[in-house]
């Protein structure tokens, strides 16, 4: 799409996600953070639980968009996987990349999956069911897939006899699997966030996303109200399949991923109502930083990862340095000061965003 013919309300929704990601991922000390910054322990939600697959929720709504006019032929499928590809690839450079020589981590310590490989990976397989699936069709695949996962996790034995569970162990499906396809290659030797079954779940996810598309490109005067509704309902059927598969962001769970749709279609509604319908003057920040959201993203795990491990001294690395000199005083409360660190960060990132959507320069992956 043209940048002048862009939902306003998807971008900014695009730039405060991506925001949101880097302030929960560059505290000052990760010993010292407010609760809403951190994950849930396993069970559960937090406000950084929604942040990634809010972005996947915005690819599936910007595959609508991009790919609605494009046959399914095989220089549309090319492009399709080159992409996937780059954001595999670009996934892999920083799992595997090392700020010292050789520059590259031993293959062993290399994990494979991550946020960039699950993008790309969601990303190509929910472009290939929308250019060849109608909605009901969509919706189909993705109801699939979601009671598919929850019969799988919940009630089929695991190949040693023993009865599944939802709990991080070793007879929870979604490990045994990971196990089996990734061995050491994994984030935790017990789980992975990022792990093989959780990958399917979020192409539901994504779905969701392409259907949520489709509903803002209606001409229907009540489409905030539509929406709306929309979040509402997704809401309720995941809250209430919570008692039978509990809301779960290691696991994408098929709870997870109906919650965190919903509150994305509301959120979504809501900035969609203040800009799109109003147009009143709102999230301009925001929307610059969305347009490139991938790069910065890419930059900020890519600095921060070498921040840790440069060492500065005998016993510090660059990003301890920067924090204890600048951040961590005696008498301001620890906490405070982690979260502030992560804001300076966040500040940098939104200047740059600022910086290359003013000079015209919008960076594709």
């Amino acid at each position: 799409m043209n940048v002048n013919q862009r939902i306003q309300s998807v971008d900014i929704l695009r730039g405060i996600t991506i925001v949101g990601m880097i302030l929960v991922n560059n505290p000052g000390d990760w010993s010292h953070i407010y609760a809403p910054l951190s994950h849930a322990e396993w069970h559960g939600l937090t406000p950084t639980d929604l942040i990634f697959p809010f972005f996947l929720f915005i690819v599936g709504i910007s595959i609508f968009y991009a790919y609605k006019s494009k046959q399914p032929n095989a220089s549309t499928y090319k492009k399709l996987g080159l992409r996937s590809l780059k954001l595999i690839g670009l996934g892999l450079v920083l799992k595997a990349f090392t700020p010292l020589f050789p520059f590259v981590q031993d293959w062993e310590h290399i994990r494979f999956m991550g946020v960039l490989q699950r993008i790309g990976i969601v990303f190509f397989v929910t472009a290939v069911l929308y250019l060849n699936c109608n909605w009901k069709m969509l919706l189909g695949v993705a109801v699939t897939i979601l009671l598919g996962y929850w019969l799988l996790l919940g009630f089929v034995p695991l190949p040693n006899g023993m009865a599944p569970t939802f709990d991080r162990a070793s007879n929870n499906w979604s490990n045994y699997i990971d196990l089996q396809i990734l061995g050491t290659h994994m984030w935790q030797p017990d789980y992975d966030p990022e792990g093989v079954l959780g990958t399917v779940s979020a192409i539901a996810t994504c779905i969701l996303g392409v259907l949520v598309g489709k509903l803002l490109d209606t001409p229907l005067k009540s489409k905030t109200k539509i929406l709306f509704l929309t979040g509402v309902i997704l809401l309720t059927l995941g809250y209430f399949w919570n008692a039978y598969f509990p809301i779960n962001k290691a696991l994408w769970s098929s709870s997870f991923v109906l919650v965190t749709a919903g509150y994305g279609t509301v959120i979504l509604a809501v900035i969609y109502y203040i800009v799109d319908v109003k147009q009143w003057h709102f999230g301009a920040v925001f929307k610059q930083v969305g347009m490139n959201a991938i790069t910065i993203y890419f930059l900020s795990e890519f600095i921060a990862k070498s921040f840790y491990l440069i060492p500065v001294g005998a016993d510090a690395n660059v990003h301890s340095w920067l924090y204890n000199t600048f951040f961590s005083f005696d008498g301001l409360v620890a906490k405070l000061s982690s979260l502030c660190y992560a804001l300076v960060i966040v500040l940098i990132y939104v200047g740059l965003g600022t910086y290359l959507f003013k000079k015209n320069i919008f960076i594709k992956v």
